[in-house]
C-alpha cells in the first residue's frame, strides 16, 4: 500500500546504543518507596505536588474571607494575611505547577512517549523526587518556627525581606531560602535527566520531528529551567550573606527603628533582575508543558492531525529564546531608562507572536475535526479560552504607559492568576483524565468529570475576571483591609463578597475531583490498552498499566510522526506510531485518487 501520514518511512535505523539495564526491587520499600522506576517516581512527585498545593488552596481560601468579610475572622491578623500571600504565591509558583508538569508528568511519560525502558539516570532520578520532598518539608516547617512564615511576599524583595518589622523575619525567611536551594538542586538532578532521555534514549526511528508536542513542550521547559534556576540560586545566597554576614549585595543604607542598619551601597534592583530573569522564564517553564499537553489532548478527541506540527516545535523554541528577554517589563515601575523600558516593551509584544500561532494552530486543528466532548477535551478547550483571556490582559501590562498605573493594582491578579494558575491547572486536570487508563488501567467517571469542569471553569472566571474591573478602580493589590478609602466605591467590596464565595465553591467542587480519583481506581470501569484510541507510544505498551521498563521483550520501532488520525486512505481511523506501512490496510470504499 502507498504511503500513508506525514513522516512516514518504510524502515527505521538500526538501533544506536544498547538496551538499558534495570534494577527491579525485591522489596514493598524498593519497589515503591526507594524507587527507581520513573513511572513511580512520577506518582510520587505528583502526590506531594497536589498535597501541598491543598495547602496554598486553604491559604487563598483564608485571603479571600478576609477580604471578603474584613475583620470577622480573629486567626486572620495582617501579619499573618502577608504570610498566606508569600507562601501561596510560592507554592503555586514553584512547588506545584513546575513539580507537577516536570516532575510528575515529565518523569511518567518521557520514557513512555520516547520509547525508552525509563530515564537515563534511574538512581539520580530517585534522588531528584526525595530532594523535592525534603524541600517541601522545609517549606511547611517555617510555619512552626517563632514567627512564622516569611510574609515578605512571593517574590520575596529586599530590604523588606530581610528587614525587622516584615513577618517571619527570625526564621522562616531562613527556611524559606533553604527551601528553595534544596528544590534547585532536585530539579537540576532531574532535568539533567529530562534532557539526556530525550536527546539520547530514543527508541529507534523515533526522530526529534516525530516526538509528540508534549515532550517537546516538557524539553524545552526542562532547558529553560537549567538556565534560569541558577538565577534565583545566586539571588538567594547573595540575600543570605546581607542577612547573615552584613554583606551589601542588595541592602542600601538605610535606618531601622532610627538607627543605621549596617548595611551600605547595595541595590534592591539588582535582586530584581536578578529574581525576574528566573520569574519570566518560569511563566514558559510552566506554560510549554501545559501548551505540549493541550496539543496532544486536541489531536486525540478532535481525530485530527496537529494543524502545523512543525511550526508548532519552531514556537515553542522560539518562545523558550524570547523569555529570557523580556524580563524588565517587570520592572517598569523601577525608574528604568525609558529606551530600556521600550526594548523589554517590544520583545514582551513580539513574544505573543509565536504564542498566538499555536492558538491559531490549535482552532485549525479543531476545524473540521471529529471531536469528540470527552472530559479532557472539555479541560484543553477550556485552557485556550482562558489563555487567550489572560493573554490579551498581558498586552495591556506589556506596554509601558498602561503598565504604570496598573502595577500594583488587582488588575495584575486577575491577569496573572488567569495566565500562570488557572489555565495550566485546567491543564492538569485535563492531563490527569487523559492518562488516568494508562497510569491506573481503569477510567474516571464521565458524569463527575463534567461536574468538576463547568463548575471549576465558570467558578475561576467568577473569581479572577472582576479583578480586572478592580485595577481599573485603582484597587491595590497584597491589602489586608481598605478602610474608609474615598477613592474605593462601595460596590467593590460587594464584588469582594461575590468572589469570595465563588472561590469557596470552586474549593469545594475539588473534593468533587478527588472522590472520582480514588473511587475510580477501585471500582471504574476497565479502560483496555487504548481506551481513546491514541496513536502515541505510550498506549502500545504490552501491559496496562505500564511494568517496569515500559515495554515488552524488545522496545518500539517507530515507522511515523504523533498525529496520524483520520489519514485519508487508510481503514483504521488512527495510525500508532510503531505500526509499519506494510500493516496498514487499504479502506477499499474510499474514492481514488486519479493517476
Amino acid at each position: 500500500m502507498a504511503d500513508h501520514g506525514q513522516h512516514s518511512v518504510p524502515h527505521a535505523p538500526a538501533g544506536e546504543f544498547d538496551d538499558m539495564e534495570l534494577v527491579h526491587p525485591k522489596t514493598f520499600l524498593g519497589k515503591y518507596v526507594w524507587s527507581q522506576d520513573a513511572k513511580v517516581i512520577a506518582i510520587q512527585y505528583g502526590v506531594t505536588a497536589i498535597a501541598i498545593g491543598l495547602v496554598a488552596l486553604v491559604l487563598s481560601i483564608l485571603m479571600r474571607l478576609q477580604l471578603g468579610f474584613p475583620n470577622t475572622f480573629a486567626l486572620i491578623d495582617p501579619a499573618s494575611y502577608l504570610q498566606y500571600v508569600t507562601m501561596h504565591g510560592m507554592i503555586m509558583v514553584v512547588y506545584l505547577l513546575t513539580a507537577l508538569f516536570l516532575g510528575a508528568f515529565g518523569n511518567y511519560l518521557i520514557p513512555l512517549m520516547c520509547g525508552a525502558r525509563d530515564m537515563a539516570f534511574p538512581y539520580l532520578n530517585m534522588l531528584s523526587y526525595w530532594f523535592y520532598l525534603a524541600a517541601v518539608l522545609i517549606l511547611m516547617a517555617s510555619f512552626f518556627v517563632p514567627g512564622g512564615a516569611t510574609g515578605a511576599g512571593w517574590t520575596l524583595y529586599p530590604p523588606q525581606a530581610i528587614s525587622p518589622g516584615t513577618p517571619g523575619i527570625d526564621g522562616g525567611i531562613l527556611l524559606m531560602f533553604a527551601s528553595l536551594s534544596v528544590f534547585i538542586a532536585g530539579f537540576t538532578m532531574g532535568g539533567l535527566n529530562y534532557v539526556v532521555t530525550v536527546l539520547q534514549a530514543r527508541t529507534r526511528g523515533m526522530t526529534l520531528m516525530r516526538l509528540p508536542l508534549t515532550i517537546w513542550g516538557i524539553f524545552m521547559a526542562t532547558v529553560m529551567a537549567l538556565l534560569a534556576f541558577p538565577a534565583l540560586l545566586v539571588a538567594i545566597l547573595m540575600m543570605l550573606c546581607d542577612m547573615l554576614l552584613g554583606t551589601s549585595f542588595f541592602m542600601p543604607e538605610m535606618l531601622n527603628l532610627g538607627e543605621q542598619s549596617g548595611h551600605e551601597g547595595g541595590s534592591p534592583l539588582l535582586y530584581q533582575h536578578l529574581f525576574w530573569f528566573f520569574g519570566h522564564p518560569e511563566v514558559y517553564i510552566v506554560a510549554l508543558p501545559a501548551f505540549g499537553i493541550v496539543s496532544d489532548i486536541l489531536a486525540t478527541h478532535a481525530r485530527k492531525n496537529i494543524f502545523g506540527y512543525r511550526m508548532m516545535v519552531w514556537a515553542i523554541i522560539i518562545i523558550g529564546v524570547l523569555s529570557f528577554v523580556v524580563w524588565a517589563h517587570h520592572m517598569f515601575v523601577s525608574g528604568m531608562n525609558p529606551y530600556f523600558g521600550f526594548l523589554f516593551a517590544t520583545t514582551t509584544l513580539i513574544i505573543a507572536v509565536p504564542t498566538a500561532i499555536k492558538v491559531y494552530n490549535w482552532v485549525l486543528t479543531l476545524w473540521r475535526g471529529n471531536i469528540r466532548m470527552t472530559v479532557p477535551m472539555l479541560f484543553a478547550i477550556g485552557f485556550i479560552f482562558t489563555f487567550v483571556n489572560g493573554g490579551l490582559s498581558g498586552l495591556f501590562l506589556g506596554n509601558v504607559t498602561v503598565d504604570v498605573p496598573l502595577a500594583d493594582t488587582y488588575f495584575v491578579v486577575g491577569h496573572f492568576h488567569m495566565v500562570m494558575a488557572v489555565a495550566p491547572v485546567l491543564v492538569v486536570f485535563g492531563a490527569i483524565y487523559h492518562w488516568y487508563p494508562k497510569i491506573t488501567g481503569r477510567m474516571m467517571d464521565d458524569t463527575l468529570g463534567k461536574v468538576h469542569f463547568w463548575v471549576t471553569f465558570l467558578g475561576t472566571y467568577a473569581i479572577f475576571y472582576p479583578m480586572h474591573f478592580m485595577g481599573f478602580a485603582g484597587v491595590p493589590r497584597r491589602y489586608y483591609g481598605y478602610g474608609e478609602t474615598a477613592y474605593i466605591p462601595d460596590s467593590i467590596q460587594t464584588l469582594n463578597a461575590f468572589m469570595s464565595v465563588a472561590a469557596i465553591i470552586v474549593a469545594l467542587v475539588q473534593l468533587v475531583f478527588f472522590y472520582n480519583l480514588v473511587r475510580s481506581y477501585f471500582h471504574g470501569r476497565q479502560a483496555g490498552p487504548n481506551p481513546w484510541q491514541a496513536t502515541t507510544l505510550e498506549w502500545q505498551t504490552e501491559h496496562t498499566p505500564p511494568r517496569h521498563g515500559n515495554f515488552g521483550a524488545e522496545l518500539p520501532v517507530v515507522y511515523r510522526w504523533a498525529y496520524d488520525y483520520s489519514v485519508p486512505g487508510a481503514k483504521q481511523d488512527f495510525l500508532p506510531q510503531n505500526m509499519p506501512p506494510e500493516a496498514v490496510e487499504a479502506d477499499d470504499a474510499a474514492p481514488r485518487r486519479s493517476p
